[in-house]
């Protein structure tokens, strides 16, 4: 008989890149538990040592919502063990330390502040920097095939964060509105050896990234949290998320922003 996901289980999945048995586990429908999971997956790693600097949100691009049947953001935290800052904005990757890992282009935003509302304009205030990211996101559950809460339950699938060099807000312009507008009109391509496999816009994140962390502002709110000052912030992919393997090179190409591109080499 199927058995109920636990925090355990999934953490050990996750930390060695293995996928789940779908035959002994019991599916996950229920937010609530998804949530209490994450957060006792949260106090392991915090016993262990690591520490969180912020937050991935995910699913906030609705263009891929059917394809995952997933038709809501989750979130999860982003820890200093998943943070990887890019040097000369190029790193390495082992692709054998996720399970199903895929590559996700994405606005990541640093707070100075915590947002005093939950508004994109707020959001904006609150903004500290600007970076490029390439979320690589993993499913312990085969053939990315789960439930939104388990998708939830299993670390909103993070599994590392690259981070490109920030670009002060300021430089975005004044007014707010301007600025948010510049945010929703980026364009990225993401390119696998060569060869253009995917384009998006910064407006897929739910209109913006500003906007993307003003939903996650009301929904840590309405939990009585709010988002912590100096957070890093993954605001979601402008992308679907491309199927990496080793031996591949992942680069993106940015337009509308002073942001340079990133590389990844996946051994």
């Amino acid at each position: 008989m199927p058995v109920p996901l636990s925090a355990a289980t999934i953490l050990e999945a996750c930390d060695h890149g293995r996928s789940l048995d779908r035959a002994r586990f019991a599916s996950l429908d229920d937010l609530t538990q998804a949530e209490a999971i994450q957060a006792s997956i949260r106090v392991a790693r915090l016993a262990r040592g690591e520490r969180p600097v912020g937050y991935k949100i995910g699913f906030t691009n609705r263009s891929i919502w059917p394809l995952y049947g997933v038709f809501h953001p989750i979130w999860a935290p982003v820890w200093d063990a998943t943070l990887i800052r890019a040097c000369a904005s190029q790193v390495t990757l082992e692709a054998a330390g996720f399970a199903e890992p895929r590559i996700e282009p994405e606005i990541v935003v640093g707070l100075r502040t915590a947002p005093v509302a939950d508004t994109p304009q707020a959001v904006l205030e609150a903004a500290d920097w600007i970076a490029h990211g390439l979320e690589i996101v993993h499913s312990p559950f085969p053939g990315w095939r789960f439930t939104a809460a388990e998708a939830f339950a299993a670390q909103g699938l993070h599994g590392a964060l690259v981070l490109g060099p920030p670009l002060a807000v300021a430089s975005l312009g004044r007014p707010a509105g301007q600025a948010l507008a510049r945010l929703a009109g980026i364009e990225v391509e993401l390119v696998c050896d060569g060869c253009v496999v995917e384009r998006g816009r910064g407006a897929n994140v739910l209109d913006g990234p500003m906007h993307a962390i003003a939903h996650l502002s009301h929904e840590l709110r309405r939990r009585g949290r709010s988002i912590e000052p100096g957070s890093v912030i993954s605001t979601g992919t402008l992308t679907d998320a491309g199927p990496i393997r080793a031996g591949q090179r992942w680069e993106t190409r940015l337009h509308g922003i002073e942001l340079p591109g990133l590389t990844v080499d996946v051994r």
